[in-house]
């Protein structure tokens, strides 16, 4: 029987392919995000020992409760919201899970949702499974933050939610104070929801602050703020992500949350609630710990025909290959696998429309000798 697909347009995701395609050439894979280092020794620990104590089975469906209570503590201290571990914190399979559920609950047949191009990839798909539409809006080359007047001139009555991305994957952009006080003038009054897809949050750059919706309440009211643990604390295997919204956009979070996964898994959980409660302060440490690792990276690359402004959040780089090369980056990034033993991601492929750019995006979640190995390589092409 043909199958009448409901994502037609939709294939294998990048960082799958080029994954595949770095071990299959034996390249170093500076392309999926994710660290070649393990999370910290105390967590690790924590979790075996839940793991072998007999806590595997159903935690409950909103998450453990003591992982919910350092959440609701985290975002206080951080942010100064006073989020209920009850009502407002949800523990999910990943941030990717939160997304999926948090659109699919709000989105309805012929709503229209704002994503920013580059756009990272699993949001429309939930966009279209939920009978909506992407509207796409590119953001401003070269510091990736929004235009607002385009994102004015987009609004009417049929949109019902923004999704963004700030610290932003692929481009390593931050939106600043500025652009949630547009935000905020954007939305007025109108009944128009967010998620904000904030899992690097404690991953930006030169001082800068995180602006969390969380900082703002009269954001906060409408909005589904997503984050991870796998990106924290290094642990991406993990999947284990949650969701702070409001106590009635919770309630329809979970709604959705029950019935895709149910519930995350038990002894990881426990595990990040005693890591969280004794040692809370880890997350102050990772900008400079991330930093030294996206200087090092543009350190070793001085000389190559790779150029590119320092990221200002994320683990990743966005570079320049102009000097290089006039090839796709499509094309660039599989003939730097195969060719010469380096994997990276091309941009276009988060445009609806890509422009006239000749830019790829490097992971530098990596030990020092990885990104000292990739670095040679880059700077003989």
């Amino acid at each position: 029987m043909a199958i009448d697909s409901k994502l037609p347009g939709v294939g294998t995701t990048i960082f799958t392919v080029m994954s595949k395609l770095a071990a299959d050439s034996g390249a170093i894979n500076l392309s999926q995000g994710y660290p070649d280092f393990d999370g910290p020794a105390r967590l690790l620990e924590r979790v075996t020992h839940y793991l072998n104590g007999g806590f595997n089975q159903y935690a409950p469906m909103a998450g453990v409760l003591a992982l919910r209570e350092q959440i609701a503590r985290k975002v206080a201290r951080l942010y100064g919201c006073r989020a209920d571990a009850e009502t407002e914190v949800t523990v999910t399979a990943g941030a990717t899970e939160a997304i999926f559920c948090a659109i699919t609950a709000l989105v309805r047949p012929g709503d229209e949702v704002i994503v920013f191009d580059p756009v990272y990839d699993s949001y429309e798909p939930a966009i279209t499974l939920a009978g909506g539409v992407a509207r796409h809006i590119p953001l401003r080359s070269p510091t990736y933050r929004p235009d607002w007047d385009r994102v004015a001139a987009a609004i009417n009555n049929r949109t019902r939610l923004i999704v963004f991305n700030s610290p932003h994957n692929p481009t390593g952009s931050v939106w600043l104070a500025e652009d949630m006080s547009a935000l905020a003038e954007v939305l007025g009054d109108r009944p128009i929801y967010l998620v904000a897809d904030e899992v690097y949050e404690h991953i930006v750059f030169d001082d800068e602050r995180h602006e969390s919706v969380l900082r703002y309440p009269d954001l906060y009211r409408r909005a589904l703020v997503v984050s991870s643990f796998g990106k924290t604390y290094h642990v991406t295997g993990w999947k284990i992500g949650y969701c702070v919204a409001p106590a009635a956009l919770t309630t329809e979070l979970r709604k959705v949350h029950q019935f895709v996964t149910f519930v995350a898994n038990t002894p990881v959980q426990m595990g990040l609630a005693d890591y969280m409660a004794a040692c809370p302060e880890y997350v102050d440490g990772l900008p400079a710990f991330y930093q030294r690792k996206r200087d090092l990276f543009l350190n070793l690359l001085r000389g190559s025909r790779f150029v590119g402004t320092p990221s200002a959040g994320t683990y990743f780089q966005m570079l320049d290959y102009s000097e290089l090369s006039n090839e796709r980056d499509v094309d660039l990034t599989r003939r730097l696998t195969v060719e010469h033993g380096i994997a990276a991601i091309p941009v276009s492929v988060f445009y609806a429309t890509p422009p006239e750019l000749r830019v790829v995006r490097f992971c530098f979640a990596k030990d020092d000798d990885t990104l000292a190995r990739a670095a040679e390589i880059l700077c003989r092409l």
